[in-house]
């Protein structure tokens, strides 16, 4: 085991700060493009939250979406992931549209209301799902939407499905299916 614990046998399931450098870079645009995942969802004037935000892919594309009187809050474990999104919101001048926030395990910190939430290979290292639902669903407005998707090598179809009827017990209705290469991807929402 290295310093930074076993890459495949980690207890706490959370991808490591330092692992995320190799899927967030300039390359994962062409495969994986934030303004076309979720530039369907989000729009100028938004509240939004990016849950499990890492070092900001889509939380630095979001607060770009939602403009001036928009906000992005952006959630994680981490805190090293919150110190480069902070870098990075600076260097794009967007620091005034993102909100960042430490999650503890068992509380996701977020209080108000969203209109979009996104859940981004991540929910699969989550320890209490139903809760996590439970507690996107307390926060998102009525009629409001939430991008949940899974990586396929690391979520079967099997999983996927099981983790979607908690979902659903938290109170989400299943929308549609969004093609997002790797992922397994369903727009969820609370219906008003």
């Amino acid at each position: 085991m290295n310093e930074h614990g076993s890459l495949f046998f980690r207890e706490d399931r959370i991808c490591p700060w330092w692992l995320i450098w190799t899927f967030d870079n300039p390359l994962r645009r062409f495969l994986q493009n934030p303004e076309t995942i979720v530039g369907p969802h989000v729009r100028e004037g938004m509240n939004v939250a990016d849950v499990g935000c890492g070092m900001g892919y889509f939380s630095i594309a979001m607060a770009k979406m939602v403009g001036e009187n928009g906000s992005v809050i952006a959630v994680d474990l981490q805190e090293k992931m919150l110190e480069f999104l902070k870098r990075r919101a600076r260097k794009a001048r967007l620091t005034d549209r993102i909100r960042l926030l430490c999650a503890k395990e068992d509380d996701l910190m977020l209080r108000g209301t969203v209109d979009f939430a996104l859940a981004f290979w991540m929910v699969h290292e989550v320890k209490d799902i139903p809760l996590f639902f439970e507690q996107i669903h307390s926060v998102l407005k009525k009629g409001g939407t939430f991008l949940y998707a899974e990586p396929k090598i690391h979520v079967s179809n099997r999983r996927f499905q099981e983790i979607l009827g908690y979902a659903q017990q938290a109170g989400f209705q299943i929308n549609n299916a969004p093609q997002i290469r790797f992922s397994r991807a369903v727009i969820l929402s609370k219906e008003g």
